[in-house]
């Protein structure tokens, strides 16, 4: 089940990388004030876990079947932990401009909240680099899995 390669261990490695990255956030946003902070919090949590089990479970696709052209590790997780932190974004605009706001001041670029689809891609290329290293890649991490051999 956790051989290498293994669709579980890399669903694995990338929801505990993810849950670290989640704690970090919920433990750093404390020292932050900001309205409906409970929530932000425990939403952090729950969300880069998540994040890291979809970076974990997205390490089958090495190939693109539309666009006909290869999707390595490095290419794929940063892309995929960008576009999740974009969307979430989208959702919690008004409280992460807070958190943004109560961490750098109003005035400066670093203020938009959309520097977490930074965050989101870096996360995403550690969580896509670990997982690959020691869960492997491509559809021969779901062979024993599917009872394939």
């Amino acid at each position: 089940m956790f051989a290498n390669p293994s669709l579980t261990t890399r669903i694995a490695i990338g929801k505990g990388l993810g849950a670290l990255f989640g704690i970090a956030g919920f433990v750093y946003l404390t020292a932050f004030p900001v309205e409906g902070e409970s929530l932000l919090r425990w939403g952090i949590l729950l969300w880069y876990t998540t994040l890291g089990a979809i970076v974990g479970l997205i390490g089958v696709y090495t190939w693109h079947p539309v666009l006909k052209l290869p999707m390595p590790w490095w290419f794929r997780a940063p892309i995929i932990g960008a576009w999740l932190n974009f969307v979430l974004t989208f959702f919690t605009y008004d409280a992460m401009a807070a958190v943004m706001v109560s961490v750098f001041g109003t005035d400066g670029i670093l203020t938009s909240p959309f520097w977490f689809t930074v965050e989101g891609a870096i996360v995403g290329l550690i969580i896509g680099f670990v997982a690959t290293r020691f869960g492997g890649e491509g559809p021969e991490t779901v062979s024993e899995a599917a009872g394939v051999r």
